[in-house]
């Protein structure tokens, strides 16, 4: 099995490169001139472009070509006090500049909208809400010229008294988006919520691909092994490579996140780095059946989580290293 490592988001090792920038409604509405303020979140919004490339650079450096976006590029983007603001045609520049580098140096970059962008919800202005973020997140992905390999990752979602009714708002609701959103659309089980079992339950009658995140299944679970689970979790994405969608996203293998717990006391929270006995014991199972996966880490450290991730699991038997971010088990 080849494996990718690949982050989130920020870098502990690049500094001053956050893509995060922002500036709150409150210090915007204190700005008298309305389109100055505007032209200045814009300027925020290509700084923030313009580190997440640092990043991208810096990943090639080290062969890391797994990675996920900020969904935070543009502040106060979608905002109730901006009402039909789009910045992306303004920044349409910086955004091209990024995708054309991922694509040239074969990077797989996704989103993760935030825990508000939620299909499951009985509330129409909350779903409207959801519906407009992932346009967003599309938008921002066809902005930069990226085709259906690059991927919004979102969890189903909360169960509002009645997971099987919420399960069901769910689908009606997917099935209700855009086709072209649908397609960029992968499912994650959670760590309150919908478990492994439930969210690929999902996945199959939607057609959506699953990310398996071994961490909230290790929280969240019915009793069901996660490596029981993988054929049926892998054939979601054989499923899209069936679809032939294009050359890109047919190649794609299957992601799953890892991360491990903050503590005993905080079972769910994120710690800095990635205990590699429980991730190695689950790569061990599914090794026979995977010719390939990427793993999306979360821990904390971010990249400097990637690069001890890594030197632990060389220390394993079995695993040769590829190159700085890649093995085969």
């Amino acid at each position: 099995m080849l494996i990718r490592l690949g982050y989130v988001a920020m870098s502990t090792v690049v500094k001053n490169a956050s893509p995060s920038k922002t500036m709150t409604a409150t210090n915007f509405n204190k700005l008298l001139d309305r389109e100055a303020a505007i032209r200045k979140l814009q300027r925020i919004g290509a700084e923030n472009l313009h580190n997440t490339l640092r990043l991208l650079k810096h990943n090639r450096a080290h062969d890391i070509m797994v990675f996920r976006f900020s969904s935070r590029f543009i502040p106060l983007i979608g905002h109730e006090m901006l009402g039909d603001w789009d910045p992306i045609p303004a920044l349409s520049a910086e955004f091209e500049e990024l995708g054309s580098y991922a694509k040239q140096n074969g990077m797989r970059v996704s989103f993760h909208p935030d825990h508000f962008t939620v299909l499951s919800t009985p509330r129409k202005d909350v779903l409207q809400k959801s519906v407009e973020d992932l346009e967003r997140h599309s938008a921002m992905l066809n902005a930069m010229g990226l085709g259906m390999e690059a991927m919004c990752n979102i969890h189903v979602g909360g169960s509002y008294g009645d997971k099987t009714k919420s399960a069901k708002r769910f689908v009606q609701n997917f099935n209700a988006l855009r086709i072209p959103i649908q397609r960029r659309i992968t499912l994650e089980n959670d760590d309150k919520t919908f478990n492994a079992l439930e969210t690929l339950e999902i996945a199959e009658e939607v057609g959506a691909p699953m990310v398996l995140d071994v961490h909230h299944h290790a929280v969240n679970n019915g009793g069901e092994d996660a490596a029981e689970l993988w054929p049926r979790i892998q054939e979601t994405w054989l499923t899209r490579a069936r679809m032939q969608l294009d050359e890109a996203s047919a190649m794609l293998p299957p992601k799953i996140h890892v991360s491990s717990p903050k503590a005993e006391t905080e079972p769910r929270s994120h710690a800095d780095y990635v205990e590699v006995g429980p991730l190695y014991d689950f790569l061990k199972k599914i090794a026979p059946m995977t010719p390939k996966l990427d793993i999306m880490i979360e821990a904390k450290m971010k990249d400097s989580a990637l690069f001890k991730l890594m030197e632990d699991l060389k220390e394993q038997e079995g695993v040769t290293e590829i190159d700085q971010a890649s093995l085969q088990l």
